[in-house]
């Protein structure tokens, strides 16, 4: 998660708790009774809904989420451009190496396939498939959450009744009425904040995140059959750009430029300072 979504995390939480102690009496808005109802509640609902499996699958992915450093588009493309000129240069074989250290599964899925030799449609149908199927299963981490978070607010309100039927039945006597209307008012408190502030924004990131990740995915896919094809760099760069914001494709063509020219440069051994090439490197030497 970038820093600026941490720090603005920590001072929103931070006000929205101090607004609670504005009050002046802290200890009021916790109740056990009330925190059993709306927890044990949704325990029970979540597990006659889902699997355990499929319960700690969409933790994890909640953790991986908020905890993992994802790629950003402008870094794959830059990889996909030292791959294609890489290729050119010292042939697709050249690759395996790159697919042992590739840090995304998915791009080192699309390396095997491409260091195998398959074909274009063989590597579309692949790749697609494995797209498909992220997809599916991240949808049913998301589900999870979000059957939460609609839940969470109704077991509130059933917190509520069992304050208020409580106090009911000690009508007549003030200390059984004490003692049951903390239960109706914050067993609701905690629905809200449980379906609102937890749930509902990790379902919605998860959400986020994997919108992302497929547009990454069809990068990467565009990539490798650029490569598998043996397109030329340059025309692979600007047709990778067009997944970029305006803003995130200022430098790619330079930065392509800087990566033709170390490989050229590592196939024909040292040069002389004087005789080095200019940024406009031939493609047809790297070829």
């Amino acid at each position: 998660m970038p820093r600026q979504n941490i720090i603005g995390i920590f001072l929103s939480l931070a006000l929205f708790i101090g607004s609670f102690l504005l009050t002046g009496h802290a200890a009021a808005y916790w109740n056990l009774a009330a925190f059993l109802v709306v927890t044990s509640g949704l325990s029970a609902v979540l597990l006659l809904s889902y699997p355990m499996e499929r319960v700690k699958s969409a933790l994890k992915v909640a953790r991986n989420v908020y905890g993992s450093k994802h790629l950003g588009s402008d870094e794959i493309v830059r990889t996909l451009l030292d791959l294609s000129v890489r290729s050119k240069v010292d042939g697709v074989l050249s690759l395996e190496k790159q697919e042992r250290q590739a840090t995304c599964s998915f791009l080192k899925s699309g390396l095997i396939l491409l260091v195998d030799n398959y074909k274009e449609e063989e590597i579309r149908e692949c790749l697609n498939t494995e797209m498909a199927f992220f997809n599916q299963r991240r949808k049913q981490s998301e589900r999870v959450f979000l059957t939460l978070g609609r839940i969470a607010p109704a077991f509130g309100v059933a917190g509520s009744v069992i304050g208020l039927i409580g106090l009911l039945m000690g009508i007549n006597d003030t200390a059984v009425i004490l003692k049951n209307i903390p239960v109706a008012f914050i067993s609701t408190l905690y629905g809200l904040v449980l379906g609102n502030l937890v749930f509902g924004p990790i379902a919605e990131s998860i959400n986020y995140n994997t919108r992302n990740e497929l547009l990454n995915q069809k990068l990467v896919l565009e990539g490798i059959v650029a490569i598998s094809k043996e397109q030329n760099p340059y025309k692979l760069e600007r047709k990778l750009a067009s997944f970029l914001s305006p803003s995130e494709r200022v430098g790619n063509t330079d930065a392509l430029r800087n990566i033709t020219r170390k490989y050229v440069q590592r196939k024909k051994g040292p040069v002389e300072p004087k005789n080095m090439p200019e940024q406009n490197v031939s493609l047809a030497e790297a070829s």
